[in-house]
């Protein structure tokens, strides 16, 4: 399938977190950015947009970016949201896939090919391991949803290859580039689309080091601490982040 007008709605794995270029607007690329290049290549009339704001919880995606994007007539849109909702410490988790599965059926009525994403199985991290359960829910409600509205699952879940740390940026909560890059690669070929993305070639994983455990004191400090902070203020890290392709534009 040829496609013309690529919508993107989501937070900062959307936005393109962790895969920084100062020579883009709000200075990141990002796996959708690939996946968009990609579907431009010798498509001169193609046109893609990026309503995604880092930070965002489901609810302002669909009131600041749904509406958006069905006035753009997409014929594909992909949306990864909720994933900011479930680190929350409270968490109704039926009325956050009621209010998703409202956003996916609105998006598939207007015909476009929709792609909705699992939550990644992050328990190998100490810290996140106790959220497993919540994300193991998540995800078989949206998968009813994508099963109910006849949306594309992309089934982070399983993407092993995610092990790696070096698929992590600093923060190990956003991909590094080369897990963007992975990210794209995943999705081209769920589309079935031909692209010249090669996956990142890494050398054998390092040992575990005292320079290793020194960085990962260094990682609670300059993030996990900060990061806290925010949930119990209730800021954002997207606090006055526009989003950066607020329009369908050529790539």
């Amino acid at each position: 399938m040829k496609f013309e007008r690529y919508v993107a709605l989501g937070d900062s794995f959307t936005e393109g977190v962790g895969d920084p270029d100062p020579a883009r607007p709000n200075g990141l690329r990002g796996w959708a950015d690939l996946v968009a290049e990609e579907l431009a290549r010798d498509n001169p009339g193609f046109g893609y947009a990026n309503l995604a704001v880092r930070g965002r919880l489901l609810r302002p995606i669909l009131d600041e970016q749904l509406d958006a994007a069905v006035a753009m007539r997409p014929d594909l849109v992909t949306i990864y949201a909720g994933g900011n909702n479930l680190m929350r410490p409270k968490l109704d988790l039926d009325a956050l896939a009621a209010e998703y599965d409202e956003a996916v059926g609105k998006l598939a009525a207007t015909g476009a090919r929709v792609l909705v994403w699992t939550a990644y199985d992050g328990s190998w991290a100490p810290v996140f391991r106790i959220l497993r359960g919540r994300w193991a829910v998540y995800n078989e409600l949206v998968r009813e949803i994508a099963d109910r509205h006849g949306a594309t699952i992309v089934d982070f879940w399983r993407f092993a290859e995610y092990r790696d740390l070096r698929m992590w940026d600093f923060d190990r909560l956003h991909m590094s580039s080369a897990g963007h890059r992975n990210m794209a690669i995943r999705v081209l070929d769920l589309l079935g689309a031909a692209h010249t993305l090669t996956p990142a070639e890494f050398e054998a994983a390092p040992v575990v080091s005292a320079a290793k455990r020194a960085e990962d004191r260094r990682w609670a400090r300059e993030f996990l601490v900060p990061w806290l902070g925010r949930r119990v203020r209730g800021t954002s890290s997207g606090d006055g982040v526009a989003p950066k392709r607020p329009t369908l534009q050529p790539v």
